[in-house]
């Protein structure tokens, strides 16, 4: 008896695909039956209010109104997320840079309010890469955040990110300004259409370490691909074999070339990985000041927050909300 093939669908890569659009869709349905609700909740509210004349009633429309419109703008400004790739996971990169170990704690501090900031979307955060700084921190770190349109937000954080506090570090006291780079790229699931030759490829391999290491000090099983021709460098070191870890980082490899190819074809290489700068003076996008005032400012869309606790404990939607406008507007 002959069997059956499987139909096209039933491949388990177009299936889990499908099943990612059905949730993403669902999503949105029911994020817009929510705010349609609240807005319904709200006018009887009012109503009620004003034939009642409740002042007890004012204050609870009040913070409903508030909730109502923080709501109708997450959902506002994830219309703006369009781009071919917004809907993917997102690797990011942190490489410390100019400030020795100052920009290492920084590194660290960074790759904290990164991880919060997935916390509180309920994504998930999954550590490929990780180098430990040699006092303190990170010297750098690749992790991916899983979650909707996860890439489309942070795709706002690719550049140099500044730190001006009082180093704890420095035995005189005094304010010190360092440096870290973040590079983001979308985790492009499928094979994308691009040809590398082998020649083109150096492949070392060297043990795990620190947070990102499942075999620390065991194996030699973390791999590093050199694009030569580009020189870009991919690294994995978080899957259970060398053989994943290579898989893992030729996906990374692939999806750098393909996105560096349309750069080239768009002639524009802002469009999707962002300018690519040094990591010091003037480079930056966003400065972070704890001393002598507290602020955190967007050197792009002027965007701004006093309260840095915050901002390092994950609130940058102000900022992400902020240029995801910002770009809108340039693009018309």
């Amino acid at each position: 008896m002959e069997m059956e093939a499987p139909g096209f669908w039933d491949k388990p890569e177009y299936s889990n695909k499908l099943m990612k659009q059905h949730k993403d869709i669902k999503n949105i349905i029911e994020s817009f039956e929510k705010i349609e609700t609240a807005y319904d909740d709200l006018e009887v509210m009012i109503q009620m209010c004003y034939e009642e004349e409740d002042p007890e009633m004012l204050e609870e429309i009040k913070n409903d109104y508030s909730s109502f419109r923080e709501e109708l703008e997450t959902m506002r400004i994830s219309t703006l997320l369009s781009g071919e790739y917004d809907r993917c996971n997102a690797i990011l990169k942190l490489n410390a840079g100019a400030g020795g170990t100052e920009s290492c704690d920084w590194a660290g501090m960074l790759y904290r309010m990164y991880t919060r900031w997935a916390e509180k979307k309920g994504f998930g955060v999954e550590v490929l890469d990780f180098l430990d700084g040699e006092e303190a921190g990170i010297k750098s770190v690749t992790f991916q955040i899983n979650g909707e349109n996860a890439y489309g937000y942070l795709k706002s954080e690719k550049g140099v990110h500044r730190l001006v506090r009082i180093s704890p570090f420095n035995a005189q006291g005094k304010r010190q300004t360092s440096f870290v780079s973040l590079d983001v790229m979308p985790d492009i699931e499928e094979d994308v259409d691009v040809e590398i030759n082998a020649d083109d490829l150096r492949i070392d391999t060297y043990r795990s370490s620190g947070a990102g290491g499942q075999h620390i000090n065991k194996t030699s099983s973390a791999i590093r691909i050199t694009h030569l021709p580009t020189g870009i460098v991919v690294q994995c070191q978080n899957e259970r074999s060398q053989h994943m870890n290579k898989d893992k980082a030729m996906q990374m490899l692939k999806s750098k070339l393909y996105l560096l190819k349309q750069e080239e074809n768009a002639e524009k290489l802002s469009d999707i990985r962002g300018e690519v700068k040094d990591i010091g003076w003037g480079n930056q996008i966003r400065s972070y000041v704890m001393q002598p005032y507290t602020m955190v400012k967007d050197h792009r869309t002027n965007a701004e927050s006093g309260n840095v606790d915050a901002v390092m404990d994950g609130a940058i939607d102000l900022f992400i909300n902020a240029y995801l406008k910002w770009k809108n507007l340039e693009s018309k």
